[in-house]
């Protein structure tokens, strides 16, 4: 949403949600510095401008017993943007694949996977991904542990007079 102005409220109701999307709108009001029914039509205006793409919960893969995470880089045979466009759908439709990226230069997506074992991603990499229409090349590397993962942006970054 190139050229989105915000205001220095709109900013912060999205840095508050962003850091706890739970928070009632009286909470996210008194946050924010405004009374609740304005609050509430900001909140909802960001989300009609596509700025806010839903409330989700971050849950915790290995606790969850997803104990594999890998990532998958994809070089396709043909870029044509029928290609490209088909291979995204695939990875769409594969619940495994959590991200997928198209990248420049050598490799053309990167993937995200999650699995609860290796024979389950090894599974999924031979019958599926290996396989697909169009795949020429995949280089998968094994998460051994993870030091940062933070959704969202960095909105300390954003000065007064930027705009999203």
């Amino acid at each position: 949403m190139p050229g989105v102005k915000l205001d220095p409220i709109d900013r912060k109701i999205l840095a508050e949600l962003q850091a706890d999307g739970r928070m009632t709108n009286v909470d996210l009001s008194q946050r924010v510095g405004i009374s609740a029914p304005p609050c509430l039509r900001r909140m909802r205006a960001l989300e009609e401008e596509g700025l806010i793409r839903g409330y989700h919960a971050d849950v915790d893969e290995r606790a969850l017993g997803f104990d594999v995470m890998v990532f998958a880089m994809i070089g396709l045979k043909s870029q044509a943007e029928e290609d490209l466009e088909a291979f995204e759908a695939l990875a769409q439709s594969w619940p495994l694949v959590r991200d997928c990226h198209m990248l420049n230069g050598e490799i053309d997506f990167i993937l995200r996977c999650v699995a609860p074992n290796l024979s389950t991603f090894q599974k999924f990499l031979t019958d599926h991904l290996t396989s697909a229409p169009n795949v020429a090349s995949v280089k998968t590397r094994l998460v051994i542990r993870t030091a940062k993962r933070e959704p969202g942006v960095p909105f300390e970054l954003l000065d007064q007079t930027t705009s999203v």
